[in-house]
């Protein structure tokens, strides 16, 4: 049996070590960016979308409301004329109001779908991300470990034995 190990290259150690590094630098930006497109297009949608359709639909209602008037009081002025154009308007804005009502139903359906379908997601980029954070540095640790070591073994020369600290 040999009395020394045949190390013949610490620079692949090294090297591995150093794309591991690299791979690092560029992965987890790229989960971090993942983790906000996502939280963006929730508050886009639970928030900014959520909000202009509700504005809309409180406009459209004061419109439909407005139009309404105006057809009962040209009802009461007996303007026949009149009355079909303020029926016409009725129908428009409760077309409108129906419109937003729609818009505004898909807009907490996607709400639903996108946090059910995004939770599993959102869930293994976090986990991964907290292992690249935590596994891979120790990794990264023990690799300038084992080369501090391999390092040390290849400077002793054969036969000679080394002393031990005081």
């Amino acid at each position: 049996m040999p009395e020394r190990a045949n190390i013949t290259s610490l620079d692949a150690i090294g090297s591995f070590r150093a794309d591991l590094i690299v791979y690092l630098t560029r992965a987890r930006p790229v989960l971090e960016e993942i983790s906000g497109e996502i939280l963006r297009m929730r508050q886009w949608l639970q928030e900014d979308q959520r909000r202009h359709w509700e504005e809309q639909l409180r406009r459209r209602a004061r419109k439909l409301e407005e139009a309404r008037a105006e057809l009962f009081n040209a009802t009461l002025s007996k303007l026949q004329e009149a009355t079909a154009l303020q029926q016409m308007a009725v129908q428009r804005a409760e077309r409108a109001v129906r419109e937003a009502e729609a818009k505004l139903s898909i807009i907490k359906k996607w709400s639903r779908d996108l946090e059910n379908r995004t939770e599993l997601f959102v869930k293994q980029v976090d986990h991964f991300h907290t292992f690249l954070a935590t596994d891979m540095a120790r990794a990264i640790a023990h690799l300038d470990r084992a080369i501090k070591t391999l390092e040390d073994y290849a400077a002793v020369a054969p036969g000679k034995k080394q002393e031990a600290p005081a």
